[in-house]
C-alpha cells in the first residue's frame, strides 16, 4: 500500500492506495511533512483533489478501493449517487436503501466512510436541515458544502 501527504484548503491530507485503487483520502489534524514525491498509483488521485478544490472538478474518475462491510459499501455507493452541489438527509439515504428504520446504522456507515471528499459523505445532512456530526469537524464539512453550492455569496467582512 502506497501512501502520501498533501496540502489541501482543510488541513494535511492522507492518501493511501495501490494498484486495485484508492483506500483511502483522510484529513489530518496535525501538521505533516508533504510528500515531495507521489507514488505513481497516487498522482491521478493527488491531480483530482486539487482541480477539485480549485473550482474545476465536480466530479472524480479514479478506481475507488474501500475497506469495509458489504452494508457500509452499500451505503458508500449510495453516497456516490449524491450530485455535486446537492444535499441528501440520513432519512433520505435510509429509504433510498430501503429501510428507513435503518437510519442509524446509515449514519454511522457514513461516519465510516474512508475516503473523505471522494466519497461524499459530507452531502449528507440531518431532516431539518443542521450539518449534524462530521468525522472531519463541521468546520471541514460547512467548507465542503459552501465550495460545492451553485449559490456564491459575498463576504460582507
Amino acid at each position: 500500500m502506497e501512501s502520501c501527504i498533501i496540502n489541501s484548503p482543510l488541513g494535511f491530507t492522507k492518501i493511501t492506495g495501490d494498484a486495485n485503487g484508492i483506500a483511502s483520502v483522510s484529513v489530518l489534524n496535525s501538521e505533516e511533512t508533504i510528500t515531495s514525491i507521489v507514488p505513481e498509483v497516487l498522482e491521478d488521485c493527488v491531480y483530482q483533489l486539487n482541480e477539485y478544490f480549485n473550482g474545476t472538478r465536480e466530479n472524480f474518475d479514479l478506481n475507488l478501493n474501500p475497506q469495509g462491510t458489504d452494508f457500509q459499501k452499500t451505503v458508500w455507493n449510495a453516497l456516490l449517487k449524491i450530485p455535486f452541489g446537492k444535499t441528501t438527509t440520513y432519512l433520505a439515504l435510509s429509504k433510498q436503501l430501503g429501510d428507513p428504520k435503518a437510519i442509524r446504522a446509515v449514519a454511522n456507515a457514513n461516519g465510516k466512510n474512508p475516503i473523505w471528499i471522494i466519497i461524499p459523505c459530507h452531502r449528507v445532512i440531518g431532516s431539518d436541515g443542521s450539518l449534524t456530526g462530521y468525522a472531519g469537524g463541521l468546520h471541514r464539512k460547512k467548507w465542503l458544502l459552501e465550495h460545492e453550492s451553485p449559490y456564491k455569496q459575498q463576504r460582507l467582512f
